[in-house]
């Protein structure tokens, strides 16, 4: 089929890849129009945009996808699809009614669950065992359109939404490149959404990030994980903001008042609603990554110092 793709992050990188090299006719790429980066904060093209011109395809990045310019080159491209994942915008009916079949969206959940901006990260905030991925007709409802193929995806103890997003990203894109040969072949019918089992993925903000040190240690656990690498979760010490790497919750230990911290041996504990947790790393504001213990050396921690 001769496709126009449609994606902005690095997460979509591998789904390009995959329906570059699977005989599909990718004739264009769609992406969010350049943004700010780096310390210099000069504007930067997407890594998807990057990979279609490494690969002489051309980009489109129409500030609105409703804009008269970027319908009309739509319509004479004409794509049989135009696959998506994570492009960054809504498509209106307009824009939807151009490929005669549709735009098919890799969304990372087990659909209806999660449905949103942030699935992963709710799915590891919230305590799923599992996860996983689905393509689906895309329709003007968020994230509600007939499912075409799902895979699943078990959630380990230590997964960030960095490291389960890069295993999706790859396991989806071999999904993706399956659903479309499966509409070119006729075979492949979506089926609807059940109507139970519907849950939503907001976007996590940074004050979301913030974290309560009296929660209990589980959930601690999770937001940090949940929020690494994005947002980032944090804290405050001593006024200022603190960083933090993922943490692990203590079994059994001795408990400390909540944002209590206590340096043992090369550990470095902080007291929660319940039991206390190890930090990892954590980076001050304005200074680089470091491990916990080397951090509390540098600052001479005192008995009245909480993290906040």
């Amino acid at each position: 089929m001769k496709l126009v793709f449609a994606g902005t992050p690095q997460t979509a990188v591998p789904s390009l890849e995959a329906l570059l090299e699977s005989g599909h006719d990718v004739a264009a790429v769609v992406t969010r129009p350049d943004a700010p980066a780096g310390r210099g904060r000069r504007p930067a093209a997407s890594p998807v945009a990057r990979r279609a011109a490494e690969a002489g395809i051309e980009v489109l990045k129409p500030a609105k996808v409703r804009d008269p310019e970027f319908l009309d080159r739509l319509r004479e491209i004409a794509p049989d699809c135009c696959p998506v994942v994570a492009y960054g915008a809504l498509l209106p009916p307009v824009a939807l009614a151009i490929p005669r079949h549709g735009w098919v969206n890799l969304h990372f959940s087990l659909l209806p669950a999660w449905r949103g901006a942030a699935p992963v990260q709710h799915a590891i905030l919230h305590g799923d065992d599992m996860t996983g991925a689905a393509t689906f007709q895309i329709e003007e409802g968020l994230d509600t359109g007939p499912v075409y193929g799902v895979l699943t995806e078990p959630i380990r103890a230590d997964d960030t939404a960095g490291t389960l997003l890069e295993r999706l990203a790859h396991a989806g894109a071999r999904l993706l490149v399956d659903t479309m040969n499966g509409i070119e072949a006729g075979i492949l019918e979506p089926r609807p959404q059940p109507g139970d089992g519907v849950s939503h993925a907001a976007k996590i903000t940074t004050e979301d990030a913030r974290v309560d040190w009296a929660a209990p240690a589980m959930r601690i656990d999770r937001l940090v994980r949940a929020c690494t690498p994005a947002p980032g979760a944090w804290t405050t010490f001593r006024g200022e903001r603190l960083k933090l790497g993922p943490v692990r919750p203590l079994a059994g230990g001795d408990p400390l008042p909540p944002g209590a911290l206590r340096v043992r041996k090369n550990e470095v504990l902080a007291g929660t609603g319940t039991s206390p947790v190890v930090l990892g790393e954590v980076q001050p504001q304005g200074k680089r990554r470091m491990n916990a213990a080397d951090w509390t050396r540098g600052v001479r921690l005192t008995d009245e110092d909480r993290l906040d």
